[in-house]
């Protein structure tokens, strides 16, 4: 947990070569920067808290509930939550956008440097929660 903070946002999302990268966790949000390389996605996902992405850089498509809207450098795209959602970058650079959950969605301090470090982690923490992925007690 963080405590007052002032980030030069736009800066530092240009900057950023991660695809997720936790800037600031707070109580009750997060501020992450992430860098989605042509042709990535973030991954069709829903989540249990709001997010808002807003798009610094790039160009890309966003995809809510089923419905796709395209979008360019300067789109918020706001996302309830219980919403499936995907964020695909459609261009030809790295999509550069930071997001806001809220509560924090991800452990403070994190950074996954690509989709497929970020996929590992989701995955071996969704083990961690999968009651059913634990083994029955022997005889």
């Amino acid at each position: 947990m963080t405590t007052s903070n002032v980030v030069q946002l736009k800066d530092a999302t240009i900057q950023n070569t991660d695809f997720r990268r936790v800037l600031v966790t707070g109580a009750h949000s997060q501020l992450v920067v992430m860098s989605v390389l042509p042709g990535e996605d973030i991954g069709d996902e829903v989540h249990e808290v709001d997010q808002i992405l807003y798009v610094v850089d790039g160009q890309g498509q966003a995809s809510l509930d089923g419905q796709s809207t395209a979008f360019e450098a300067g789109a918020m795209i706001w996302v309830p939550a219980s919403t499936r959602h995907n964020i695909i970058n459609t261009g030809q650079k790295p999509l550069r956008l930071f997001t806001v959950y809220a509560p924090p969605e991800h452990a403070d301090g994190t950074v996954h440097a690509t989709r497929a470090d970020a996929d590992k982690a989701e995955a071996a923490e969704a083990a961690l929660h999968d009651i059913s992925a634990v083994p029955e007690p022997g005889p």
